[in-house]
């Protein structure tokens, strides 16, 4: 029971809500009558636009369901960042957007752009998953590059816990949804021109409007290039998106959209660490090879089709395409030895991924009466061929030493294996509105994958099926117009490893499965110049990778993890003048059983790169002059103390680093900024490892300032 107590710890915030809520005007209840909202959801506050800074709780998402309830309905914990408040923030990469909502922790090097995170006690790809305008992006080996960066998109939409009854499998931790901007109407030209530290420029371009009377496009194009704090950490990279749109009739929408990109990330896989700390004397050191190189190709094709038939029907298909292409040449393990002033270098990868992924969503929203009900089939296939240079290279350089010449081996790159996942998916979700104040939505999902792997050098081909089931039942109650309760009983389930790179070692293993309990409370309240929100929750996912107690060669399933935490968001508009949004998340995240190599018992000890405590804090002042508008805001990000390593023996220090920005707004239509990144110049860690073979962090972005100027017309 105790494993309970925490989340029914919200219910203590109530009587605080309550008191809220009672200073503010008396508001009529709302009625189902009264609201021109559709039957199937609680009344809507109807708001014209998404109040300036604020957490979108009146905004409709499909992001948490496919429903569209609005946000503060929905009886789970959802963040919305808009393309206003990371511009004001100063924020372009998308790790940064998703990594300044509450409890999400970027992993990736600032350099390399791949989106991992950690949050709610869980990490990496495997577990907190990336989508753009809801279609989940597949993953191989780990990694997520796309998309890098927030040119082209509107907003991003981070739900957080077990989300696997709307995106799939892989998604226990969260899921970011990446919304892209829209074909309207009205003509309409943007242009961002960047520069700043280390040789960085930045350029983007957009431009929409209408072709006919029934034909609308949208077409954004990006470039941006950086020489990088460290040796050999020179990044470039461009996209081109595009959307067409036409819409006959008032019933029926057509589109077409298709996106290119191109990035070269920096070529750098860290510093070496001493029981997880960072060398300072080694730090902006590259040991890679001079002519090493990474390279990421996307290319992504989407049609897709809405059908209004009647009142009561809309009929939606979307078919899609996604290619990348992946090539890696690099040394990417290090560690120090101080004894000798040498590092060791291992790990020499030479790889190439070709992956295709095509797939159709055909989905059904039927509305009547008190039932909103959504009723969808996804069926989609991802093809990955992996080659590579096999070569178990190992090298000790001094410290002092230049960095090595060139790929030590010249041998050519062979084809390894070829693979094959073709999933069905079935979903039913129902928004049920029981009376003018209660909400129940319940959803079910069934997963189905069929693996095949070719083993194109040795004998390890095989076929598996893995099946996963989702479900959601969760209550919303409308205390009054704009303070909601809720609470869900959810389950997810995450893969062991990745899907597309399964092997003869894990082929016997099954999905995980993830079970969580959460209560939240959400309010708009101060008039509507505020909005808060509060989440306790608690997740228990079994069936991890352990080790046989009685062999601890074997690996086996049965192993346990559980978190339990806080998160609480607020935004709030002080004066005319004055504005500030914060959040904060804490989580306790413990593997609860899990033996490993050589029988070593990790039970009750904190998985790696899980920090305790993290929070963020914006504080923004805005005045009018004679010559325009002026906006300063002051940020900072707080990551507390992080291990790692399983066996909780070496650790990242935790860190706050503060950032700047000024704007200034001579017409409604442009801005220039200034940004200033890592105010102090504080040396700190995004994230660790420690293993036998690598002791290396990568180093969190030290000061850095960028000028931009952003028109429209």
């Amino acid at each position: 029971m105790h494993h309970l107590a925490l989340p029914f710890a919200l219910i203590g915030l109530v009587p605080a809500a309550c008191a809220i809520a009672a200073d503010a005007p008396a508001e009529p209840a709302p009625t189902l009558r009264d609201s021109a909202a559709p039957p199937a959801q609680l009344p809507t506050v109807h708001v014209t636009d998404r109040a300036e800074g604020g957490l979108g709780l009146s905004q409709a998402t499909t992001s948490g369901s496919r429903t569209g309830i609005a946000t503060r309905d929905l009886p789970a914990s959802l963040d919305t960042v808009g393309e206003q408040t990371w511009q004001e923030r100063g924020d372009s990469r998308m790790a940064d957007i998703i990594g300044r909502t509450v409890g999400m922790t970027p992993l990736s090097a600032t350099s390399y752009s791949s989106l991992s995170f950690s949050t709610r006690g869980f990490t990496g790809t495997n577990s907190v998953g990336i989508a753009e305008d809801g279609v989940r992006l597949s993953v191989a080996s780990s990694t997520t590059p796309y998309p890098a960066n927030s040119w082209g998109y509107e907003r991003v939409e981070v739900l957080r816990g077990p989300a696997s009854i709307v995106y799939g499998t892989g998604t226990v931790g969260a899921t970011a949804n990446v919304v892209r901007k829209q074909p309207t109407r009205e003509t309409m030209r943007e242009v961002l021109v960047g520069a700043g530290s280390h040789g960085t420029s930045r350029l983007g371009l957009g431009m929409g409007g209408a072709l006919s009377d029934t034909v609308t496009y949208r077409v954004d194009a990006y470039g941006h290039y950086t020489n990088g704090e460290h040796d050999m950490a020179r990044a470039r990279g461009g996209k081109l998106m595009s959307t067409l749109r036409w819409q006959p009739t008032p019933a029926l929408r057509l589109e077409l959209l298709a996106d290119v990109s191109d990035e070269r990330p920096a070529r750098y896989f860290g510093t070496p660490t001493v029981n997880g700390a960072i060398v300072p004397e080694l730090l902006g050191r590259n040991f890679n090879t001079t002519d090493s190189r990474i390279r990421i190709q996307d290319q992504r094709l989407r049609a897709r089709a809405q059908y209004q038939a009647n009142a009561w029907l809309a009929v939606s298909n979307e078919l899609y395409r996604f290619q990348a292409n992946r090539y890696w040449r690099n040394i990417e393990a290090y560690r120090y030895l101080p004894a000798t002033q040498q590092v060791a270098l291992s790990d020499y990868l030479e790889l190439s991924h070709d992956l295709v992924q095509t797939g159709n969503r055909l989905e059904a929203a039927i509305q009547t009466g008190a039932h909103k009900l959504v009723i969808g089939w996804e069926a989609s296939q991802a093809q990955f061929d992996f080659a590579r240079n096999d070569y178990a290279g190992s090298d000790l350089v001094g410290v002092n030493a230049p960095s090595l010449g060139h790929w030590p081996n010249a041998s050519p790159m062979l084809p390894s294996y070829r693979t094959q996942a073709t999933t069905h998916d079935f979903y039913v979700e129902d928004a049920w509105t029981l009376s003018d104040r209660w909400l129940l939505l319940a959803g079910i999902r069934r997963d189905i994958t069929d693996f095949e792997r070719q083993d194109l050098v040795g004998s390890g081909s095989f076929d598996k099926r893995l099946g996963g089931t989702a479900w959601r039942l969760g209550v919303t109650h409308r205390l009054n117009a704009r303070t909601s309760l809720y609470g869900q009983l959810s389950q997810g389930h995450d893969p062991v490893t990745n899907v597309l790179t399964l092997n003869l070692g894990n082929r016997p293993f099954k999905l995980t499965t993830a079970r969580q309990i959460e209560l939240g409370l959400k309010q708009q309240w101060a008039q509507g110049r505020g909005e808060w929100t509060a989440a306790v929750y608690r997740i228990e996912k079994k069936d991890i990778i352990t080790r046989d107690p009685n062999n601890s060669l074997l690996s086996v399933q049965g192993g346990e993890q559980s978190a339990q935490g806080l998160e609480l968001s607020a935004a709030l508009r002080l004066s005319p003048h004055w504005r500030v949004e914060g959040n904060y998340a804490f989580v306790d995240a413990q593997y609860d059983r899990l033996l490993e190599t050589g029988g070593a018992d990790r039970s009750g000890n904190r998985p790696a790169n899980v920090a305790r405590n993290t929070a963020n804090l914006w504080l923004h002042y805005t005045t009018p002059s004679s010559l325009g508008r002026w906006q300063a805001s002051l940020g900072a990000r707080a990551v507390g103390q992080r291990f790692a390593d399983t066996a909780n023996t070496a650790s990242s220090a935790g860190y706050t680093v503060w950032d700047a920005a000024l704007s200034w707004r001579p017409h409604p239509l442009s801005t220039y900024r200034l940004t200033v990144r890592n105010l102090s110049d504080k040396l700190y860690t995004y994230s660790a490892i420690s293993s036998a073979t690598a002791a290396q962090a990568y180093p969190g972005e030290g000061r850095r300032v960028d000028l931009s100027a952003e028109f429209a017309f």
